[in-house]
C-alpha cells in the first residue's frame, strides 16, 4: 500500500494540471482609424430639393480587451466632422475574427459599434443649438498583419447618425428645428495592437 501512494498522488497531481486550463490573462487592444465618411445629402423643401454629394472626415478609437482568440470587446470615442456637426461619439464596440484560424497573418473582422454622439466639441453660430444622437456602426474590416504584432486595418462600415439642430426664429415662422440623419458609407485606414 506505502509503494502505491506515490503513484496515485503522481496520478490526482497529473489528473488536475489536465483538467484545468490554465488561466489566461485577458490583453488589451486597440484600433486607431482616420478615413471619411461618404454620402448623398438632400435638403431643402420637398417640392425643390437640391442633391449633393458629401465627404466628411472620421477619426476613431476602440480600446478594449481580446476576450477569445476571435471576440474583443471595449469602448470607442472618436470626433465625425459634417458640414454643419461636429460630433464625438462615444459608445461600446466589437471585433470579432470571422477567420477559423487566428494565427493567419490577414483576417477579416466583423465590426459592431453603438453608441451616442454628443456635441460637446460643436461651435455653431448664434442662435444655433446643436445636439447629438445615437449612433449605430456595423461593417467589416481587414487587419493585416502578426496577430500577437501592431497591424494595419482597412476598414469599410455603414454609420448612421442622428443630430438635432435648433435654428433660430426669423420672419413668420414659428419653429425651425431639425432633426438630422445622417447616413454614411465609412471607410477608414490605421493601425491595431
Amino acid at each position: 500500500m506505502k509503494r502505491l501512494l506515490p503513484f496515485f498522488m503522481l496520478v490526482f497531481l497529473l489528473g488536475n494540471s489536465y483538467a484545468q486550463p490554465a488561466f489566461q490573462r485577458p490583453l488589451y487592444v486597440n484600433y486607431t482609424e482616420f478615413g471619411g465618411l461618404f454620402g448623398r445629402v438632400a435638403s431643402g423643401v420637398t417640392t425643390a430639393q437640391t442633391v449633393e454629394n458629401r465627404l466628411s472626415f472620421t477619426a476613431q478609437t476602440f480600446n478594449g480587451v481580446q476576450v477569445s482568440h476571435r471576440l474583443a470587446i471595449g469602448g470607442i470615442v472618436g470626433v465625425d466632422w459634417y458640414k454643419a456637426a461636429l460630433l464625438m461619439p462615444v459608445g461600446a464596440g466589437l471585433r470579432f475574427d470571422l477567420a477559423r484560424h487566428p494565427h493567419r497573418n490577414v483576417r477579416l473582422l466583423a465590426v459592431a459599434d453603438a453608441g451616442y454622439g454628443f456635441a460637446w466639441l460643436h461651435k455653431g453660430s448664434t442662435g444655433y443649438n446643436v445636439s447629438g444622437g445615437w449612433m449605430i456602426n456595423p461593417g467589416v474590416a481587414l487587419r493585416v498583419g502578426k496577430p500577437s504584432a501592431t497591424a494595419f486595418v482597412l476598414s469599410l462600415t455603414y454609420k448612421r447618425q442622428t443630430s438635432d439642430i435648433q435654428k433660430p426664429i426669423s420672419g413668420n415662422d414659428i419653429q425651425r428645428d431639425e432633426h438630422r440623419i445622417y447616413n454614411r458609407m465609412c471607410f477608414r485606414v490605421g493601425i491595431a495592437f
